[in-house]
């Protein structure tokens, strides 16, 4: 079997895996964060796990490009806007984040690690070894629509997070209804945001490869923007009842 064969072949069953994912979250919540129970075995800190699983993403792409760098500038902007996102979660998040020193299961972030390597392989190759991008795609309608895409999701991510820092002060651990921004209509943006920047990759990208990394984000974040949801409407008696779960005014 050629790479090219095994590379397709992995990029169809990976929308397929997507599926199953997609489903089986709407059931059964990841145990994390405020939806975080006993029974999943042994735990690292929440701050350790979020480096463990964010930066396998950064790395195994850069390892791509490092084992065939590609010719033209193009793949090399697209790294940057991906190692952008990548470092921030990995390297500076888990950082920024209030109540890095809870317990995650080490579960979570092994499942992460399989996906952000599998990910990183698919998309790094596709873009040193079997994309093809010339200057011409800088000026192309795919490439300014999907850049402006992961920029907007991107500010939309980076300031759902920032309003989330700010709901405790100094020793408080409990939690509180976000106010603000889009946390006016829904209840994630930051997941929304995060939705929208990598569908913008997977234009500005106009890839299979990209596509299935659009679809991941949506299968992984939309059950969990659903369970959020339904956790607040449980927990606070006065939240708001036209905030929406993930798309404002819709769901």
């Amino acid at each position: 079997m050629t790479e090219r064969t095994f590379f397709t072949t992995l990029e169809c069953a990976w929308f397929g895996v997507a599926a199953v994912t997609l489903v089986a979250l709407f059931f059964l919540a990841a145990p994390y964060g405020r939806h975080a129970r006993t029974g999943w075995g042994p735990t690292m800190s929440a701050r350790a796990g979020w480096i463990v699983m964010e930066l396998p993403a950064a790395l195994t792409i850069a390892i791509c490009f490092a084992v065939r760098p590609p010719a033209s500038s193009v793949p090399w902007v697209m790294l940057a806007f991906w190692e952008a996102h990548y470092i921030q979660r990995s390297l500076v998040f888990p950082f920024l984040m209030r109540g890095g020193a809870k317990p995650m299961p080490i579960a979570i972030p092994a499942m992460a690690v399989f996906f952000n390597a599998v990910n990183g392989y698919l998309n790094g190759r596709w873009l040193t070894a079997f994309g093809h991008y010339d200057t011409s795609w800088f000026t192309d309608p795919r490439f300014v629509l999907g850049t402006a895409m992961m920029a907007v999701g991107y500010a939309i991510n980076l300031r759902a997070d920032a309003t989330l820092r700010r709901l405790r002060g100094p020793g408080e651990t409990g939690y509180k209804i976000p106010q603000g921004g889009l946390y006016r209509f829904i209840s994630s943006p930051n997941y929304f945001g995060e939705i929208i920047e990598w569908t913008g990759w997977a234009v500005l990208t106009w890839s299979v490869a990209g596509a299935s990394f659009a679809v991941w984000t949506a299968a992984n974040l939309a059950p969990r923007a659903w369970t959020h949801h339904r956790w607040y409407q449980a927990q606070f008696a006065d939240y708001p009842t036209n905030r929406r779960a993930l798309i404002p005014f819709v769901w």
